[in-house]
């Protein structure tokens, strides 16, 4: 019996050894990252990972995929793909049906006009006499953001900040109740903000803006980062489909650049100097706001716009989009070496992602006998007045035409006893022999749309009752509304569905998955990184095996 006290003795002396060393080693404090720093490449299409990796630094996107973890299979769960509405998903792990960003601008119906995603008419522009530039705010986003839920989780004492030379990619991010958002207005070639985030421009702000910065990469040009010969994932230099630089001849290197009346500094953001004056801001938000200098986690989102201008005016294929990214890898690596001096090596944390990919430009994709084309919006148009017209009489049954949606006169198809259901089962008829329309439905009743599961699915998550349109027009895979030159997305279809997301630094696993994963993931994932809530609309999961335990 003695043995038998005695070894019990013996266990629980071991047991609270165990517990006090357990207690010892537990930290006092939850451990979190100094600073997150948010980025999403504007138009960027998953393949670009790859496409230019063997021309790639390694401090830039190589560090990214080779010290984190790659998510190779990242999608976005609805259809419309554009800037406003990726944005959005990506910081509030949520879908346009539910965070109410279902365009870059949508119709309202109870007010009967158009609406810009983060217009507010109640604020006033601050750092810049162009009045209107800065009358915006996150007011029309409905949900919060994972940027929001972590000013709320630390009361506050976590700062945010949203830098973009888009509006839109700067203040969506940075979420209702962010320390500040800056983007870039073309016209004086200062960074402003709105009176719903501040009265005046911080001083280093404004020291920022006296540099003027923007003249001085005006007066550079553009020129090949890299030999001519060495820009073999491109197409040749001077091709018919793509489209020219505001005053310059031809399509082609070097560009000389000059601005435009009104417009003095919109061509620098044409250029990959957009994406360096982008990180210059990012750099100086951290330096004047001291962020990651503090107890509690800091937030800065950053966007890059430029990559989407560039993209949109010579497409995917092109040697300017192959330098654009050449150039915005060593803009990463820059920004990751002032992370490792300013916050430490293994002190932050860095998720990139992209808004929208982007389809070929129909110009190349015909040269190489690939499936496109340039549904007319005109014949469109048209062909559904005249029958809409022949079949319920003469009048303005549609009234606005956002997001490829049509918004009807539901007073005149009261008046006239016409149903939704009437006016789509017409519409589909005869849109149907425009060349490039694949099909027509009707949101109202989507669940009976003829559509593929999979695209039925990610059409729902896009319908706002209060901002979507009555009609959906789906074009063809390869088709879209433009002109001969350029190309661009918003479509339900792999080239602008599939972006990249990829984690590293404080809390990141190294390694990768091919499993299919969503651009709502991210804000869950980053919710969970920092043990906070997600935001109030969240419909992602956090991808686990990306997270250290």
């Amino acid at each position: 019996m003695k043995k038998v006290v005695l070894c019990l003795l013996v266990a629980l002396g071991a047991n609270a050894q165990t517990a006090k060393k357990s207690a010892a080693t537990k930290p006092a404090t939850l451990a979190r990252p100094k600073l997150v720093v948010g980025i999403v490449v504007d138009q960027m299409r998953y393949d670009y990972l790859y496409r230019y990796y063997d021309q790639y630094t390694e401090g830039g996107f190589k560090r990214m995929m080779n010290e984190g973890f790659n998510c190779r299979n990242n999608h976005y769960p609805y259809a419309l793909t554009v800037t406003a509405a990726g944005h959005a998903s990506v910081y509030t792990g949520s879908v346009p049906a539910i965070n109410g960003i279902v365009g870059n601008e949508w119709f309202d119906p109870i007010k009967k006009q158009e609406v810009y995603c983060v217009e507010d008419s109640t604020v006033k522009t601050v750092g810049s006499t162009t009045g209107s530039v800065g009358k915006m705010s996150p007011r029309n986003l409905l949900t919060s953001t994972v940027t929001d839920q972590l000013r709320i989780a630390t009361n506050f004492r976590s700062k945010t900040i949203g830098v973009a030379i888009k509006d839109r990619g700067s203040i969506l991010p940075a979420g209702h109740t962010a320390n500040a958002a800056y983007w870039f207005d073309s016209k004086t070639g200062n960074w402003v903000t709105s009176s719903f985030y501040m009265e005046d421009l911080p001083q280093w702000v404004k020291d920022y803006n006296a540099r003027k910065m923007p003249s001085e990469y005006l007066k550079k040009g553009w020129e090949l980062l890299l030999p001519a010969d060495s820009y073999t994932q491109s197409s040749p230099d001077d091709v018919a489909w793509e489209g020219k630089l505001p005053g310059a001849k031809k399509p082609v290197f070097p560009y000389e650049l000059a601005g435009l009346a009104g417009d003095a500094f919109g061509v620098v953001t044409d250029t990959p100097w957009g994406n360096t004056i982008t990180k210059e801001m990012a750099i100086e938000a951290i330096k004047g706001e001291k962020l990651g200098k503090g107890a509690d986690t800091d937030f800065l989102a950053i966007s890059f716009s430029s990559t989407d201008k560039i993209g949109h005016r010579v497409g995917p294929n092109s040697i300017e989009q192959q330098d654009d990214f050449l150039r915005l890898d060593r803009e990463f690596a820059d920004l990751f070496s002032f992370l490792d001096s300013w916050v430490g090596k293994g002190q932050y944390t860095v998720f990139l992602t992209a808004d929208h990919g982007v389809v070929d430009v129909p110009g190349f994709a015909a040269e190489h006998k690939l499936p496109s084309g340039l549904v007319d919006r005109k014949l469109l148009t048209k062909t559904v007045t005249e029958a809409l017209n022949e079949g319920f009489g003469e009048g303005k049954y549609v009234i606005s035409t956002d997001n490829n949606q049509l918004y009807l006169d539901h007073e005149l198809l009261r008046k006239k006893k016409i149903s939704v259901s009437d006016v789509s089962k017409l519409v589909r008829e005869a849109a149907l022999t425009v060349p490039g329309i694949a099909d027509v439905i009707d949101l109202s009743d989507i669940g009976k749309a003829p559509l593929n599961t999979y695209q039925a699915e990610l059409y729902k998550n896009n319908i706002n009752a209060k901002r979507s349109g009555d009609i959906q027009v789906l074009s063809q895979p390869g088709w879209f509304y433009g002109t001969a030159t350029g190309t661009s997305h918003g479509t339900p279809y792999n080239y602008d569905t599939q972006v990249p997301f990829v984690l590293f630094g404080w809390g990141i696993n190294k390694g990768e998955t091919v499993r299919r994963t969503h651009v709502s993931d991210i804000a869950p994932t980053i919710a969970a990184l920092l043990h906070i809530l997600p935001g109030s609309g969240n419909v992602g999961t956090a991808v686990e095996e990306a997270l250290k335990k």
